[in-house]
């Protein structure tokens, strides 16, 4: 049976009120979450599932919202299905604006170019965007030109909340409890850091932030950041002759000497890692320079960040006076040497995407999600569609359906895993 039409008005509904928060996160802060405007969309979800009577609600002094869907199964078969999670997050990229988001529902999407009516320049092209055409005949979701859509994460979140929604109107569906958590502050990689799996109580969970239809991800990259500060001396330049060393330039050498043709985001795919040198803190007796390191095993991670280091100190060389530090800090790691050990939460998965007749669609994450970070802290966590396209941009849209089928495929997942009890 398929549920999606008893879905989508849900998923949609939910989605365009909650794209209208704004809950950028931002990584300068200090503060957990990185901004408090998160919380009022957090809060508005803990009152949400209060009323649609989950048990367990609450919201901790961290933000992270948790709830439990009640078992439909008998107490005692109950006992014996694993209890799972789907977790969602409400931030949004601090790279682009997300105050004032216009949501636009396009009914019945026909193929059309698409202007966005704030900015000229923003249009959305199926010769240049080609997912486009998959989305013919449904409805799509965009936002008006001038900031991102937040599909990435609320379409996720809308799916969530209309899959709880159904789950508790309909008794006769079989399934185990079910525990639900929306997080603060994932886009900035921060999203698990006070999350208490534990407490959380779920064996297996899966988040529900992938791209289009019937996407499955089970591999991200390794990741971690690296700051490289070269230190020069800096004095009155107008008697710097033979004394200044000027940190702004060996840094520009340092960044120049790196591949034009390879390691970086934009000359890269599939399973390739890059370096990206991403920000710079510049002055003339120090500059540092900050670079996100990314390969799909952990030794292809460490071999780039030796180079660097090596590349680092040969420049410094090349400009005598300088010296060099390198700090390398951890981000995430590939969630796959985690979900190796438990085929069998990607079975399930499996089997739910075909059993909604979606074809399924399995790749590498190459990015990072929550599930990288919950998977080693022991809640192997898989990713999953959620009908997010173009995300981190002005042309960021949402495919109706496609929000639809990810809210039936957790549905199903739910069952699945109710049929496995002995």
């Amino acid at each position: 049976m398929s549920y999606a039409r008893h879905l989508e008005a849900g998923c949609v509904e939910r989605f365009l009120r909650y794209v209208r928060f704004d809950t950028r996160s931002d990584e300068a802060s200090n503060s957990y979450p990185s901004t408090a405007k998160q919380l009022e969309l957090l809060r508005t979800l803990r009152d949400e599932l209060e009323a649609l009577g989950l048990d367990d609600v609450a919201m901790d002094r961290h933000g992270y919202v948790t709830a439990t869907i009640p078992a439909t199964v008998p107490a005692d078969a109950a006992a014996e299905v694993p209890v799972i999670g789907f977790v969602a997050h409400v931030d949004t990229s601090p790279e682009m604006p997300g105050h004032g988001v216009e949501p636009i529902l396009h009914r019945d999407y026909r193929g059309q170019r698409i202007q966005l009516p704030h900015d000229p320049d923003a249009v959305l092209d199926p010769e240049i965007h080609p997912e486009l055409l998959e989305a013919v005949g449904h409805d799509i979701v965009t936002a008006s030109g001038k900031t991102l859509l937040g599909a990435d994460d609320k379409a996720g979140v809308a799916e969530i909340m209309a899959a709880a929604d159904f789950l508790m109107s309909r008794p006769d569906i079989p399934h185990g409890n079910i525990r639900v958590a929306f997080t603060p502050d994932e886009e900035i990689g921060r999203g698990t850091d006070f999350f208490d799996v534990e407490a959380f109580g779920a064996r297996f969970a899966y988040t529900l932030d992938g791209g289009g239809r019937g996407c499955l991800e089970a591999e991200t990259f390794s990741a971690d950041s690296m700051r490289i500060t070269f230190k020069g001396f800096n004095t009155h330049p107008g008697y710097a002759k033979g004394e200044m060393v000027n940190a702004v330039k060996v840094a520009a050498d340092f960044i120049h000497r790196l591949p034009k043709d390879a390691l970086s985001p934009e000359t890269t795919e599939g399973y390739e890692g890059y370096v990206h040198p991403n920000s710079l803190d510049a002055a003339v007796d120090r500059t540092s320079v900050d670079l996100l390191i990314r390969a799909f095993d952990t030794p292809g991670l460490q071999e780039k960040e030796r180079w660097l280091e090596e590349l680092a100190a040969a420049t410094a060389a090349d400009w005598p006076g300088t010296t060099v530090e390198v700090e390398i800090q951890e981000s995430y790691r590939n969630m796959r040497e985690i979900l190796d050990r438990h085929p069998e939460v990607l079975e399930i998965a499996r089997t739910a995407i075909k059993d909604a007749d979606l074809e399924l669609r399995e790749s590498p994450i190459r990015g990072g999600t929550d599930g990288s970070r919950l998977s080693f802290m022991g809640l192997p966590t898989p990713n999953l569609s959620s009908g997010q396209h173009n995300i981190h941009s002005r042309l960021e849209w949402a495919d109706c359906w496609e929000m639809a089928k990810a809210a039936e495929v957790m549905v199903r997942i739910c069952e699945l895993w109710a049929a496995r009890t002995p």
